[in-house]
């Protein structure tokens, strides 16, 4: 008889966490979901038991570890071992550096860095004894490259690549079958944007491209099965990674000249979605998509090469012939 395996998934009321979710269930996973509200999580357990598979939800705080830790335990006791756990939940509070209140500061960090240690640390300590077992962070295109506005949010993307660096240098080390692994999805149409704090007059928005969620749930869902050390997930967390590398300095100058007003809004339906969520809960779930619909992309090349290496090396072929036909006419 076929055993179902159990992926667990921090931050599954709603965005890629909830997409995430009824991706696996549509692939006959055993679903366990953690978020702080109960509300949105009920509404969530809903939508992924509509796939048949199983599926039960914990209430908790990711920065509150004991907590954390019974949710686990009730999860794997409901569902089975846990095979993948998913630290995915996050937040961010949106304005200047200067700006911005300590305690909002904080508690990004707290969420976001923290959360996902204490998660990882949970999700360890059932997975080692059994010497098997992937944990998935999810990053972003923000990794690569900090953007104004956004300096608390920035500072734990980047913490959270050497945080995982170094706890899968020390699995390695042991023997560990353990697998850890980033994916970094770039601006994508989720509640992210109406759950984050903000002092900005406008509200905040994802600059453009903007991608679906479902995309990235497709990222998660092969994160969970090949075990790569990172996955990037747009065109645009590409050149992020690309362009902090090869000149950060032009990189410095066009965030500062375009990061700022295209990541702000006063565009109506925006505004009213408004629900910041950053100290407890937002008050209204808000499902995995977010006031983005109309300019979101529902397909990305690159992630469509990065899936398919047969068609990369295609288009290198293609590309290494069109540059040696020009050089010969020159």
């Amino acid at each position: 008889m076929m055993i179902n395996r159990t992926v667990i998934i921090t931050g599954g009321g709603s965005g890629i966490g909830l997409a995430a979710a009824l991706y696996f269930a549509q692939q006959g996973w055993n679903v366990g979901l953690i978020g702080r509200g109960e509300n949105a999580l009920m509404l969530a357990r809903d939508q992924v038991a509509s796939f048949g598979g199983k599926v039960h939800v914990e209430v908790a705080d990711v920065t509150d570890s004991r907590r954390l830790a019974e949710a686990a335990a009730a999860l794997e006791a409901a569902l089975g071992p846990i095979d993948v756990w998913v630290n995915n939940a996050g937040i961010s509070f949106y304005g200047k550096f200067t700006e911005v209140p300590e305690n909002a500061f904080r508690q990004v960090i707290e969420v976001n860095l923290i959360g996902t240690a204490n998660g990882t640390r949970v999700a360890l300590s059932h997975m080692r004894p059994r010497n098997q077992g992937t944990i998935i962070q999810i990053a972003s295109a923000i990794a690569f490259r900090g953007v104004p506005l956004q300096s608390a949010y920035s500072a734990t993307k980047y913490a959270l690549r050497g945080f995982t660096e170094a706890v899968r240098a020390e699995l390695l080390d042991e023997g560990s079958a353990v697998h850890l692994t980033l994916v970094h999805p770039p601006a994508v149409n989720t509640p992210f944007y109406s759950h984050a704090g903000s002092v900005m007059r406008k509200a905040p928005r994802p600059p453009p491209p903007i991608y679906q969620p479902e995309i990235i749930a497709e990222a998660i869902y092969r994160a969970a099965h090949m075990q790569r050390r990172e996955w990037q997930v747009g065109g645009a967390t590409t050149g992020f990674s690309l362009g902090n590398a090869l000149a950060p300095g032009l990189l410095d100058r066009v965030a500062g000249l375009l990061g700022t007003f295209t990541q702000q809004t006063r565009r109506r339906g925006v505004v009213a979605a408004r629900d910041p969520g950053v100290f407890a809960a937002a008050q209204v779930p808000a499902g995995t998509h977010g006031p983005f619909d109309r300019e979101s992309r529902s397909s990305s090349l690159q992630w469509w090469l990065q899936k398919n290496p047969p068609a990369r090396v295609a288009l290198g072929v293609v590309a290494l012939a069109l540059a040696t036909a020009a050089s010969r006419r020159l």
